[in-house]
């Protein structure tokens, strides 16, 4: 094993996973609400790709001492919320509403109106996200080793991740993830299957988004109340990264995500946070199953 293919992963997973509370935090609003433009104390989104990214907190929450971080960041959700809408991308439809980030809103009204705006709290930080990238990024990367598919693996993780937690949040998968994060794993598992060395085949990734894909639009069209199509776009590019190793792998992940969604919700039917009815956010299982498929069609390759 190479440490330093493994240092440099656990490096580009700390890297890209800061960035993510800002994403997060501006993806995660209702649909019928716009992106957020202004961080939870008032201040615009300013950097780098229209301020999409960057850090945690925005200069000027940073410059000011004691700056307190918005608490409760990594876990706020509502399980009680029904699954997605076709028009939004998985948003929610049914249900109670997700809970806002707390701040935000009393900041941006007392703004909009004149009056004083709270203390700068941060976008949202927290530690999970950063160290969930890290972990598959390495993850990862041991399992693949110095193969060119690792490429792709290590551009499509954060993302992923980045998708996981909006959902987490909102239940929501918003198309402008969902639909880039397919394309990019066509084409860089396309560009993968031109150089030596690789251990997957392109033609298998493209089929198997298609036949995921496909799969998943079935449900949603048999039960729309209970798969959103968000999930139907989000398993497009998982079905092609799962369908790089082949047809076994495939399944396994597929089917890992749904073993895993099953026994979070029994997990809170039996704590009693849940009914037989209650909606889940199902992208970050998806992601989990399909990162365990993943990790073992690259160990077998």
């Amino acid at each position: 094993m190479d440490a330093a293919l493994l240092a440099l992963a656990a490096v580009w997973g700390a890297v890209t996973g800061l960035l993510i509370p800002r994403a997060a935090y501006r993806f995660a609003v209702e649909p019928e609400e716009p992106w957020r433009t202004a961080c939870p104390a008032g201040h615009p989104c300013t950097g780098p790709v229209r301020g999409w990214l960057g850090p945690a907190r925005c200069a000027p929450c940073a410059a000011a001492p004691g700056t307190p971080a918005a608490p409760g960041t990594d876990t706020v959700a509502t399980d009680t919320v029904g699954n997605g809408d076709p028009e939004t991308g998985g948003a929610d439809t049914a249900g109670g509403r997700p809970a806002a980030v707390p701040g935000a809103a009393p900041a941006e009204a007392g703004r909009v109106a004149g009056t004083p705006v709270p203390g700068p709290v941060a976008y949202a930080p927290g530690v999970l996200a950063p160290v969930v990238t890290v972990v598959a990024c390495v993850a990862l990367a041991a399992a693949t080793g110095a193969r060119p598919e690792l490429i792709g693996w290590l551009a499509l993780t954060p993302v992923a991740v980045l998708l996981a937690v909006v959902d987490r949040r909102v239940h929501r998968l918003p198309d402008p993830l969902t639909l880039p994060l397919a394309a990019a794993a066509v084409l860089l598992l396309g560009g993968a299957a031109l150089l030596p060395g690789h251990a997957g085949s392109w033609t298998s990734g493209l089929l198997g988004g298609l036949a995921l894909g496909g799969f998943y639009l079935l449900l949603f069209l048999i039960n729309p109340n209970g798969m959103g199509f968000g999930d139907v776009k989000l398993a497009l590019a998982l079905g092609v990264a799962l369908g790089w190793y082949g047809w076994t792998v495939l399944f396994v992940g597929g089917f890992a995500g749904f073993l895993f969604g099953a026994l979070y919700g029994l997990a809170l039917m039996l704590l009693r946070r849940a009914g037989r009815r209650t909606g889940i956010p199902f992208g970050p299982f998806m992601i989990g199953g399909a990162l365990t498929g993943l990790l073992l069609g690259a160990l077998a390759g």
